[in-house]
């Protein structure tokens, strides 16, 4: 049986829509089953529509977080959610919750940790003249972008790169990663253990972590050695 996952935006989901097309494989170990915004507005919450996944707003603004994050679980707990994918969810989450999903709560972050945390990654990577960016993901702790280290893609920084540039060849590569890094949790072939993540997928022995989908998840392989 699939692990029921539910998804967290506030925006447009594009790394959403990589999970939801990641599930649409029979052999993916996941299916979401839910898509919950902060936003009414959230364009996510149309995609999540259009593919046949319930979604709900839960609104953030105007109310203590005690209350946003009552009525958040309350909804994870109605739709028998098992672990959840925080996916462009501009909150931060207050400890007590994110230690009630520890080792079951992931995020993707667009720089290569913990290089870059918080915002305008992109713009800071530049500004620090660096030459490999890229994304992250991780499991969530208390710390902003401080959990365990799940999967990193690295991308180039080229001559003559803008922000948005290098956003979208971050992008390209956050769409790959998250999929098999969710799937590596769910199946349980990644795990937490003493405070760090431990990666025993078949497809991620003996190759670097850049830009894996391992052949366990149904899904085509790449190998960054190639």
């Amino acid at each position: 049986m699939r692990s029921r996952v539910a998804v967290l935006i506030s925006g447009r989901g594009s790394n959403m829509a990589a999970l939801l097309a990641a599930a649409s494989v029979p052999s993916y170990p996941a299916e979401i089953a839910l898509v919950v915004s902060n936003r009414g507005d959230a364009a996510g919450l149309e995609l999540a529509a259009k593919a046949g996944v319930p979604g709900r707003v839960v609104p953030s603004r105007g109310r203590t977080r005690e209350a946003f994050e009552a009525e958040l679980q309350s909804a994870l707990e109605e739709a028998r959610v098992e672990y959840v994918a925080l996916a462009g969810f501009m909150r931060v989450l207050t400890e007590g919750f994110v230690r009630r999903w520890e080792g079951r709560m992931v995020n993707i972050h667009p720089s290569l940790l913990p290089s870059f945390p918080g915002l305008d990654t992109h713009r800071r990577a530049l500004a620090a003249g660096v030459r490999l960016h890229g994304c992250t993901v991780h499991l969530v702790t208390p710390g902003v972008d401080e959990g365990p280290i799940l999967a990193q893609a690295a991308v180039p920084v080229l001559e003559g790169d803008d922000e948005a540039m290098l956003a979208a060849r971050v992008l390209e590569q956050e769409h790959r990663l998250y999929p098999a890094a969710l799937g590596w949790l769910v199946s349980g072939h990644a795990w937490l253990e003493a405070g760090r993540a431990v990666v025993a997928a078949e497809g991620a022995r003996g190759r670097s972590l850049a830009n894996p989908l391992p052949e366990i998840l149904g899904l085509p392989t790449h190998d960054a050695t190639s």
